[in-house]
C-alpha cells in the first residue's frame, strides 16, 4: 500500500465517508471469521463510517448483533450503507443490526441509546467507544465552546454510556475505548483532539481496576494514522498528501487493519487476561506504554 493521498477537503465534521478518494477500506477478503462472538450484542458508537464501520462488519461476520450510532444529517447517508453491508454479512442465528441518529455528547443521549440498544436486543456485551472529533489549533485559538464540544464528543460520551451501559451488562462483557498515538506521542496541531484521547488512556486503566472485581474487562486501541472521514474534515489538502508517511511503515493504515484489535478485545477467550490495556496499531511507532 502507498503513502499519501488524493488532495481533498471536507469543510464540515464529521466528515463523510461516501465523498472520500479512495473510499476507506472496511473489509477485506483476507479476513476469515471464526465465529468468536456468536450470540453477543455490541454497540458501536460512530459505526457509520471509518474504524467504527470496519469494527461493525467484522463484529457481524463473528455472529454478533450489532447497534451502531451515527450523526443525523450528516452521516445519514454513511449509515444506511453501513446498515446494508451489515444486513448482508451477518450470520443467521443474530439479530437485524440497527442505527441510532444521536449527540453523544450529553448524558441523556447517551442514556437513550443505550436503552435503545437494551429493548431491541435485551443486552450490551460489548461497548466500543468510537466516535470522535478533532480540529488543528494553537493555544492562541483555543475556545470554549469547542473545547467543551471536543471534550462531550471524544471523552464524556465514554463516561455516559459506560454508565448506563454497565446497568446490562455481566461477567465477562468488555468495554473497548478508542484513543490514539497522538495520546503518548503528542501532536503540535491536534491540541484538544490530543488532550482527550490521553483522558481516553486513563479513564481505560481508572475503568479497568472498577471492574476488574465484577469481571468486566476494560481496554483501549490506540491507532496510529488510519484514513477515515476524521482525516478529510480535519486537514489541508497538502497533509492529506503526506498522510502517514511519517510512520515507519511509510503509509497510513485502512480501518480494516485495525478493526481485528477490536474483535480480539471483544472476544472473551481471545483476551481474557486483558483489562487496562492498550494496543496500538500504529505502523511501528514506538511509544513505550
Amino acid at each position: 500500500m502507498a503513502s499519501g493521498f488524493p488532495p481533498q477537503k471536507q469543510e464540515t465534521q464529521p466528515g463523510v465517508q461516501h465523498a472520500m478518494d479512495p473510499s476507506p477500506q472496511f473489509s477485506s477478503p483476507n479476513y476469515k471469521p471464526s465465529n468468536k462472538l456468536h450470540g453477543k450484542v455490541a454497540l458501536v458508537t460512530g459505526g457509520d463510517s471509518g474504524i467504527g464501520r470496519a469494527v461493525c462488519h467484522c463484529y457481524v461476520l463473528e455472529g454478533a448483533s450489532v447497534a451502531f450510532t451515527y450523526v443525523k444529517g450528516r452521516e445519514d447517508k454513511d449509515a444506511d450503507e453501513t446498515l446494508r453491508l451489515l444486513h448482508e454479512a451477518k450470520t443467521k442465528d443474530a439479530k437485524d443490526p440497527i442505527m441510532i441518529a444521536t449527540d453523544l455528547g450529553f448524558e441523556e443521549n447517551c442514556k437513550r441509546t443505550v436503552d435503545e440498544v437494551v429493548n431491541a436486543f435485551g443486552r450490551i456485551d460489548v461497548l466500543v467507544n468510537c466516535a470522535a472529533e478533532q480540529h488543528e489549533v494553537s493555544i492562541d485559538e483555543i475556545e470554549e465552546a469547542r473545547l467543551e464540544r471536543v471534550f462531550r464528543t471524544n471523552i464524556f460520551s465514554q463516561f455516559f454510556l459506560a454508565k448506563y451501559a454497565l446497568k446490562h451488562m455481566k461477567e465477562g462483557s468488555s468495554i473497548i475505548n478508542t484513543t490514539s498515538v497522538v495520546a503518548y506521542a503528542g501532536s503540535s496541531s491536534l491540541l484538544e483532539y490530543a488532550s482527550t484521547k490521553g483522558a481516553i488512556v486513563s479513564f481505560t486503566r481508572a475503568l479497568a481496576l472498577q471492574l476488574a472485581s465484577k469481571g468486566i474487562r476494560v481496554n483501549g486501541v490506540a491507532p496510529g494514522p488510519v484514513w477515515t472521514p476524521l482525516i478529510t474534515a480535519s486537514f489541508s489538502e497538502e497533509a492529506i498528501k503526506q498522510f502517514g508517511s511519517e510512520t515507519p511503515m511509510k503509509r497510513a493504515a485502512q480501518p480494516v487493519e485495525v478493526a481485528p484489535s477490536y474483535v480480539f478485545l471483544a472476544c472473551e477467550h481471545c483476551s481474557s487476561y486483558y483489562t487496562g490495556q492498550i494496543l496500538h496499531p500504529n505502523g511501528g511507532s514506538i511509544v513505550n506504554a
